[in-house]
């Protein structure tokens, strides 16, 4: 899943980008207001985590920007102003969910996963795709009832797969909602990866779900 953090303290920029870099998340952080709205525009994500107290831009004029060009990903706000006022402002600006710092950061992730079930832009929460199912939730992965143990990656990039069966989606798109724009690694990535899910899931079992469309990409798919 892709994140946009929107923080203009380092050390929390920090923190936060570190945690969620090794929860399996892609993160691009924006210092301020305005290039948080450049990022927002230029990329699709899962989920934005924003900060209200921010330079160039505040938060919620950069909330409101958001939600009048229809950009419907989820919203956390993450700030130091705790007030029942505050809240209000921010959950009428559009807001999804509101978190007062200081935080404990498993429950930044946790209310990060409650708003990435939430319809319409992720739904369900157990995929399935032939004998192939993955507990988002719980992040638990099950191939006809063994369990299988994926990295952060791996599961991220097999979540994405299962949420969009049946697609072939070319190694440009995988790269953009995996990888943020940091990322300068090796073109064949992508590749490298999909080898790894399918010693994983695949090579015990049938039939083989994830396939090369030569060219183009893959697709996860129990046709073939």
């Amino acid at each position: 899943m892709r994140v946009l953090l929107v923080e203009d303290e380092p050390g929390i920029a920090q923190f936060v980008r570190q945690g969620l870099a090794e929860a399996g998340y892609a993160v691009d952080v924006a210092p301020d207001g305005r290039s948080g709205w450049d990022y927002a525009i230029a990329a699709e994500y899962d989920i934005i985590v924003l900060d209200i107290m921010l330079p160039e831009m505040d938060g919620l004029q950069l909330l409101r920007q958001l939600r009048s060009e229809r950009i419907k990903s989820p919203v956390l706000l993450l700030t130091a102003r705790d007030r029942i006022e505050d809240r209000v402002k921010g959950l009428d600006a559009g807001a999804d969910d509101y978190l007062a710092k200081p935080f404990a950061f498993t429950e930044l992730l946790a209310r990060l996963r409650a708003l990435l079930r939430r319809p319409p832009l992720q739904g369900d929460t157990i995929l399935r795709v032939a004998n192939l199912e993955m507990d988002v939730a719980n992040r638990e992965v099950f191939r006809d009832g063994k369990q299988i143990d994926l990295s952060p990656r791996e599961f991220t990039l097999l979540e994405y797969f299962m949420r969009h069966p049946r697609q072939v989606l070319t190694r440009d798109r995988i790269t953009e909602h995996i990888w943020n724009f940091d990322f300068y690694g090796d073109s064949n990535v992508v590749d490298v990866y999909v080898g790894y899910l399918r010693r994983k899931i695949d090579r015990e079992f049938n039939p083989p779900l994830l396939h090369t469309v030569r060219g183009v990409g893959y697709r996860l798919s129990a046709e073939g």
